[in-house]
This record gives C-alpha cells, sequence and structure tokens, in this order.
C-alpha cells in the first residue's frame, strides 16, 4: 500500500522487512509491530530510537490497516516510495566487464510476478533486475516485497525507458537470451551458446499473454525455449525466469 500523502510505501512481513532492516535500516522511517516479534527487531527498533523515529506495537487490525492486507505477519515497515533510477552506461559497463547476471522485465505486466522475480533473482546470485518503463503494473509495490521475501535488499532495480533500445545495447555487451516458447533452442543448449565464456548473462522475459515484443525478440543473441510436455503451451513468467537461473547457474 502507498500513502500518497506521505510517498511512503508499506512494507510487510517477517522476512522482507528482517531483509530491510539488515541491509537498509535507514530506509525505514516508521515500524508497527506486534509485541511477540519484538525479539526479531530488537536491534532495528534499538537504531529508530536512536534515530528517533517511531517504533510502535500494535494489534493485527491496526497493522492490517496500515499494509491493506492480513498477511503483513505481525510488522510493517513504511519506507519512502522506491523509484527506480534509469539504468546508466557505466552500470550496463559494470554487468559486462564484472560477468554478472541479471533480468530484463518486458512488461510482465503484474507485481505479484515480480516479486517473485526478485525472490529467485536473490536465491541465485543475480545483481540487476530491469523494469519497463512503459508497464505500469510490475512495480515495487507493497505486494512485490511481500511476495520477495526480502530479495528486494540484493538486487539492483534499475528501469530503461525503452526497453527495446536497452537490449539492444546490453547485447552488443554481454550474451542476452530471450525466453520464448517456440525457440528453437532450449535451456540445455545454453553451456553451447555461453562458449566462449560471456562478459554477463541478461535474460529477457515477456509479458504472459503477449510474450516478447517483436523488436525485443529480434535484439536478443539467442531466443530459447523450455521444454514440457507440450500439454500447457508456457510457464508462468517468474517459473521460467527461476529455471533461466538456475541453469545459468550451473555453467556462469
Amino acid at each position: 500500500m502507498r500513502n500518497k500523502k506521505t510517498n511512503e510505501l508499506a512494507v510487510c512481513g517477517v522476512n522482507a522487512v528482517s531483509a530491510l532492516a539488515k541491509q537498509h535500516p535507514e530506509q525505514i522511517r516508521r515500524l508497527f509491530l506486534r509485541k511477540d516479534r519484538l525479539p526479531i527487531f530488537t536491534k532495528a527498533c534499538k537504531y529508530l530510537a536512536e534515530q528517533k523515529r517511531l517504533y510502535k506495537f500494535c494489534e493485527d487490525d491496526e497493522l492490517e490497516r496500515l499494509c491493506k492486507s492480513p498477511r503483513h505477519q505481525g510488522v510493517v515497515a513504511m519506507i519512502m516510495e522506491p523509484e527506480p533510477p534509469t539504468i546508466s552506461s557505466q552500470e550496463l559497463d559494470e554487468w559486462s566487464s564484472k560477468r554478472q547476471i541479471g533480468l530484463i522485465l518486458d512488461s510482465v505486466g503484474n507485481d505479484n510476478n515480480l516479486g517473485a522475480i526478485i525472490r529467485s533473482a536473490a536465491f541465485f546470485g543475480a545483481t540487476w533486475i530491469i523494469l519497463s518503463e512503459r508497464d505500469r503494473e510490475a512495480r515495487l509495490t507493497t505486494s512485490a516485497y511481500r511476495v520477495a521475501e526480502g530479495g528486494m535488499e540484493y538486487v539492483r532495480i534499475r528501469k530503461a525507458d525503452n526497453i527495446e533500445a536497452f537490449v539492444k545495447a546490453a547485447e552488443k555487451k554481454m550474451l542476452v537470451l530471450g525466453a520464448h516458447h517456440r525457440a528453437r533452442l532450449r535451456l540445455k543448449d545454453l553451456p553451447t551458446l555461453a562458449d566462449p565464456f560471456p562478459h554477463g548473462f541478461a535474460v529477457v522475459v515477456g509479458n504472459e499473454e503477449t510474450g516478447l515484443s517483436l523488436e525485443v525478440e529480434r535484439a536478443c543473441s539467442y531466443l530459447v525455449r523450455i521444454p514440457g510436455s507440450g500439454q500447457i503451451e508456457s510457464l508462468n513468467v517468474a517459473q521460467a525466469a527461476t529455471l533461466f537461473l538456475h541453469e545459468i547457474s550451473t555453467i556462469f
């Protein structure tokens, strides 16, 4: 939930708030928690007290009101609404030179999917998540933070004003794989595609209904599919991203 008056965003859930408090405690403006959660957040409460910021013990009904969800797990942190910066050319060079892994999201259109993708990215050690400026649904919301289970604090989230142009620029510096359910190449072909060892990896995933845009498809180094039984045409976009990240982690 976003507070339009204060431009704050509610982050809820034990794992999400714990990671926030551990990695970026300075971002917490106010903290609300049930008393039984105090042992987990004692250090965070002490920090907030030192910074003269509010922490308050609350019951479930107030926590639900704050985050507009019953899935708060007894803790809600208020942060300034995040606004990812546009990725710079220097950051793209870093991605390539340090042989990092990232995901480019071509209008995935759902904040829950975004949260799940970020969770998988953090789990497999991916560094970058690139959002499309035109995607008004896959944003950094309370739901995305909760579903990410703390993963938000371990990836670098940026946006691209023109996703097609960004994919073209990235492809000149690293291996860019487009997830496409009708591609000729399959996941098992990745070791061959990555030989010689690439400067970096980017995986582009698209909208579950429309897939990758035609211009993005053409800009990728290769299009790759996840083979299945054929009974269902494709996977959920977050599941697809997870399988790509797992396969890359085995060879990269």
